[in-house]
């Protein structure tokens, strides 16, 4: 009788303990715990998140319930902030997406009459994550913006769990052990809950918890073996590439540090006394600037490479090589050498002294676009050959950058056959046969430089540099001093594998990968891996056997050229060099809005501007419209997309009194000492443009300027911008060529935008109309 009633008493046991835990599950409300209510907007919720975290985080709240305080209104926040999840919640009380829609939570027991049912849901104990998990909690959208990218600098080791997952306790001593030592190493960390992110674990092909994923350079590698601290650790170093670090000795430390002129990096040798190298110097991150190497100090082979570097064996070192292969440009050591240090080193020396042009994304880093008026970047660039003829102006070039380091100026070189069109657009297409040195400064990221030739070629003379020391010297005084400008385009990627190796790189990634999924994982998994290969392969057969298809039927007549065509084709060509020569690089339609100020638009476009905007007005007559227009459209392309600026030309030859009026206006208003100027009034405004504030009510002048490339001539064209010589130096505008009025107003819009340029207030706007009765009336008021 006693033997029987054991388990009644402990099937009621357990019904009282599974209603308990009902109860207690049924009591958490993410509306309570974050205190909103249930009509709450996203805003509301979470503003009220934001509060309740500042107020309960665990490094700032001493309380004792401060981590499950915390973690509620993490998971509160979790439900109510996903639109599916608090639809559920309002709907059902569900906070599992893995849960079927329209059935409770309360699913302990399912059927009790009939059987006794019971799986790991009935022992619903509260599990709380550990708190130090939740800084590598990741969703889909992270993932894809941030870890995704990333994984082209470092490896992830991320785990994929679940609330309810038992084998996943038991391996979480291991993972946070694991953790401990590879994060300090520069090993990303992530944490994906299958039940919570089950978007992110379908992309990473994870189904199942517990799973381990390493992800480097956006491949993805499942974890198959035991989890143990060792495995995980090999796991991450198998992912990296296999030549990330080169084992050196004193028979081949001398050809490594001379490949920097074939590689175009700097190298790096790392002395430290264990056999392997340690995962901490395979630095994944820097593998596209420097070149690393390791020595072994225990090594006999190794003492002649010590001998030579004085390296002390007490703690490891660390010697950076650019050009010079005989002494190190610099050293570090230390006893425990810490990530950030080798990092912040590296970092320090990515690029040669004179580096080489190899790819637009080195291009980029040395020389970057001008982003504010007062960090002006100058790149000095060498366009040479890489015959032996040219080994003597290359290296006076090198000794010439190393004796004149300043951070304004960046030394590099280009190979012509190399770098063809950025050649031709430097040198206007012609063929330079001695090396040539240009000084420029980018402008804008669509490839907008200014530049300017230093005149006599490049041999490394001592001529040629003291005549290239003056330049630069000119150039720091003076900006404007860059008197050419031209549309840089994209550089070569010299060293981008080809197609095929590209291809047969990609297609052992998709084998390995296939492989795997064969080896360790399900149906479903491999066939989904296997479409991609499959379509690849099925791709190139049907290209193949197309190709022969229509070699077999066409007929032999077919494929060969016929001279008329020929002689269509040279025809074309002389057309279109034909319209290229007359047309001068006329601007495409629509490509810049320009309206016309007229007695209809002139207080839409001025008298009632919004604040903030400015309408760019170019002066202009009948007989030198079309060529100012062209020109004007060309400057100011770059700046057209600025929402704040409005572009318009007023007709001199129907409004010819406006100018005048205004000018006489602005004068006034400064009170001009300048009264023996009235006479010298100009006559002839073409090629003026003003940039008009019509709310504040002031504009900026551009004058015409001359564009000869003497140094005299630049300092005229800035003493013309200045605001405060209205009068003065007008009368040359009449003496430029209509074609070249506009030139330096690309400088001009410039200094516009950068706010730099002086100011003219007036009292009030002239009208169209009454600019001819104004004139007058300031005429007679200056004369009493």
């Amino acid at each position: 009788m006693s033997s029987g009633r054991h388990p009644l008493l402990l099937a009621i046991f357990l019904l009282v303990w599974s209603a308990h835990g009902v109860k207690s599950d049924s009591q958490f409300d993410p509306y309570k715990v974050l205190g909103v209510s249930r009509s709450a907007t996203q805003a509301e919720i979470k503003r009220a998140y934001k509060n309740l975290v500042r107020e309960w985080h665990p490094d700032k709240n001493k309380d004792p319930n401060a981590e499950d305080m915390f973690i509620k209104i993490s998971k509160s926040y979790e439900i109510l902030s996903n639109d599916e999840r608090r639809s559920n919640f309002d709907r059902y009380g569900q906070m599992d997406e893995n849960q079927p829609f329209g059935q409770s939570q309360h699913h302990g027991f399912r059927s009790f009459h009939n059987n006794f049912y019971f799986d790991e849901s009935f022992f619903h104990f509260p599990r709380s994550r550990d708190f130090a998990d939740s800084e590598y909690m990741l969703h889909h959208a992270q993932f894809n913006s941030d870890i995704l990218p990333d994984s082209h600098k470092r490896p992830y080791l991320i785990k994929v769990t679940s609330d309810w997952c038992f084998a996943c306790i038991h391996i979480e001593p291991v993972w946070k052990e694991a953790v401990q030592e590879l994060k300090p190493l520069g090993v990303g960390i992530g944490i994906v809950d299958l039940g919570y992110e089950r978007r992110l674990a379908t992309q990473l092909g994870a189904h199942r918890a517990p799973s381990i994923i390493g992800l480097v350079n956006g491949r993805l590698t499942f974890f198959h073996q035991a989890v143990v601290r060792e495995h995980l650790r090999q796991f991450v170093e198998d992912l990296l590439p296999q030549k990330l670090v080169e084992k050196i000795t004193d028979d081949n430390y001398q050809p490594f540090l001379d490949k920097w002129r074939e590689e175009n990096k700097p190298s790096v040798l790392l002395f430290d006394q264990l056999p392997v190298v340690p995962l901490l110097y395979k630095r994944f991150a820097f593998r596209d600037y420097v070149r690393f190497g390791y020595v072994d100090q225990g090594e006999t082979s190794n003492s002649r490479l010590l001998r030579q570097f004085s390296i002390n064996t007490y703690a490891p070192i660390m010697l950076l090589f650019k050009e010079n292969t005989e002494k190190p440009v610099d050293v570090i050591q230390a006893r425990g050498m810490k990530r950030q240090i080798m990092d912040e080193f590296v970092s320090n020396n990515k690029f040669l002294q004179v580096p080489r042009l190899v790819s637009q994304q080195i291009f980029d880093e040395l020389c970057p676009v001008k982003q504010f008026h007062r960090r002006r970047k100058y790149c000095v660039l060498l366009l040479t050959g890489e015959d032996s003829a040219f080994v003597t102006s290359n290296k006076a070039f090198l000794d010439f950058a190393a004796a004149n380091k300043k951070d304004v100026l960046r030394f590099a070189y280009v190979y012509q056959h190399q770098q063809q069109p950025l050649c031709q657009a430097l040198l206007q297409s012609q063929t330079a046969v001695s090396p040539q040195v240009v000084i420029l400064e980018r402008r804008s990221q669509a490839g907008k430089v200014l530049y300017r030739s230093v005149s006599g070629g490049w041999n490394g003379s001592e001529e040629d540099k003291y005549r290239l020391h003056e330049q630069l010297e000119l150039l720091q005084k003076d900006p404007t001093y860059l008197s050419s400008d031209t549309t840089l385009p994209e550089l070569n990627n010299e060293l981008a594998p080809i197609f095929i190796i590209r291809w047969i790189n990609d297609a052992y990634d998709y084998l390995l990968q296939v492989y795997d999924d064969l080896l360790y994982s399900n149906c479903k998994t491999c066939r989904r891996e296997m479409m991609p290969i499959l379509s690849l392969i099925f791709s190139a057969l049907f290209i193949l056997f197309g190709t022969v298809i229509i070699q077999a039927f066409s007929e032999p007549g077919e494929s060969q050229p016929q001279k008329p065509k020929k002689k269509e084709q040279t025809a074309t060509e002389d057309e279109s060099s034909k319209r290229a020569n007359t047309s001068s690089r006329p601007p495409k339609k629509d490509f810049v809005e320009v309206t016309e100020l007229t007695d209809i638009t002139y207080t839409s476009n001025l008298v009632k501007l919004r604040p903030g905007h400015l309408n760019v007005v170019l002066v202009l007559t009948d007989a030198s419209k079309n060529a100012l227009l062209r020109k004007f459209a060309k400057e100011v392309f770059s700046f057209s997309g600025a929402e704040t600026l409005h572009f318009s030309f007023l007709n001199a030859d129907k409004h010819g009194l406006w100018m005048p009026s205004l000018l006489r206006r602005a004068c006034d208003a400064a009170q001009s000492q300048n009264q023996s100027d009235e006479d010298d009034e100009p006559t002839d405004y073409t090629g003026h443009v003003l940039a008009l504030n019509g709310y504040k009510k002031y504009f900026c002048l551009f004058r015409p300027v001359f564009t000869g490339d003497g140094l005299n001539d630049s300092s005229r064209s800035h003493s013309r911008e200045d605001g405060a010589r209205l009068k003065r130096g007008s009368n040359r505008a009449t003496s430029i060529d209509v074609h070249h009025k506009l030139d330096k107003l690309g400088l001009w819009m410039e200094r516009l935008m950068e706010g730099t340029l002086p100011r003219l207030h007036v009292p009030a706007w002239p009208t169209l109309e009454d600019a001819f009765i104004a004139f007058f009336l300031f005429k007679i008021i200056d004369t009493t």
